[in-house]
This record gives C-alpha cells, structure tokens and sequence, in this order.
C-alpha cells in the first residue's frame, strides 16, 4: 500500500517542533536523538535531554540534520542524512579529506505507516536534498535482515533497488554502499526497505 500524500521537508527551526512530536510521540526515538554516530561531550553521562539539546545545537549551527516526512501533514517519518564529516563515529577509517560525501544514517517511521514505501521516498529525497546542497555521493550503511543491531540504518536490498553499489565495510555488520549524486536519478523497483522502526 502507498501513501499518496506524503511531503519531506528538510528539518528547519521552523519545522523543528515537528521532529519533536516525532521523536516524543508513542514508540518515537526519544531515547536517542540521533545522536549516536555525530560527536557529543559526556556522551557515557548524556541523558535524553541531554542528546535531544546537542541535536538542536547542530540545527542552530546551520548543519544540515535531516528530512522529515509527513503523511497528510502529520510528521510520521525521519531520515537522518547531512554531510559525512559530520558523523565522526560512523567509519574509524573514513577519509575526512574526501569532500562532497554525504550520509544516510538512519530511518524512522511511525508505527501506522510502515510498509508502504516510505523508506525509498525518503531515500530519494535525501538524495535530492544532498544534491541540492552539493554533495557529489551519498553514502550509507545497511545491514543484512537477519542483523541484531543497527536495522534502523536499512536493509541492503533496500539501497540496491535504489542505485547504490557496495564499497567496502564497516565493523562486522554494517556494509557500506555509495551512489553518485551526478546525472538522472536511476530507475529503481519499490522496496519495503526495513529498518523502519528505530533510531540511532
């Protein structure tokens, strides 16, 4: 089933109260804030307030957080993606020299609303959004479906149905995938994508 009237917007101070009453609303990634791969002070201490503060600080910084995705004007889903220098706990090996990356590190989706497609619109909307923005490759970091852990970063069928190419790894479940931002967007099949149900 599709969702017809679903929007992204990026995350804005404007639409920062939105990305509240997602994250704090029932099942929401209260808990985390996003904040698990993006540098924090006192991280082993941080509490939920704490993570939610560093997040915001990010945003009135002017650093690109994220997309928020609303189903008939309701925010009902997230994307965390912003330029990979960014995520400074993702890959210890990354090369922070290497300009024009941007990340996809994390989907959410209210419960009602999984299964319909929305991981893939959020995707290509982070793509489109790095591109804007002038990112030259978006890179992300799926999981098999059988992984334990970090299922809220996708499924690798998912960035596969959508143009990404497997690169290398990072730690021992998380593959990295790449796709350049350059030129019409591939053609890709609807996937379901997993990884809806959590943040990181």
């Amino acid at each position: 089933m599709d969702e017809p009237d679903f929007q992204v917007r990026p995350v804005t101070a404007a639409t920062w109260p939105d990305l509240e009453r997602l994250f704090e609303g029932r099942g929401g990634p209260k808990y985390c804030w996003c904040m698990a791969w993006r540098p924090m002070a006192n991280r082993a201490s941080a509490r939920n307030a704490d993570r939610k503060a560093a997040l915001q600080a990010r945003l009135a910084e002017g650093v690109p957080i994220g997309l928020i995705g609303y189903v008939a004007g309701e925010p009902a889903a997230w994307c965390s993606v912003g330029p990979r220098e960014r995520f400074t706990r993702l890959r210890p090996d990354q090369d922070q020299a290497e300009a024009g990356i941007w990340a996809v590190t994390c989907f959410f989706i209210r419960r009602e609303h999984r299964g319909r497609g929305l991981t893939g619109k959020l995707l290509e909307a982070a793509a489109d959004y790095a591109r804007a923005q002038g990112g030259t490759v978006l890179e992300a970091y799926p999981v098999d479906p059988e992984s334990p852990s970090y299922r809220n970063m996708g499924f690798r069928s998912l960035y596969a149905d959508h143009g990404f190419e497997e690169v290398g790894r990072a730690g021992s479940r998380r593959h990295v995938v790449r796709r350049a931002l350059a030129g019409p967007r591939p053609s890709h099949t609807a996937s379901q994508g997993g990884g809806e149900g959590g943040a990181g």
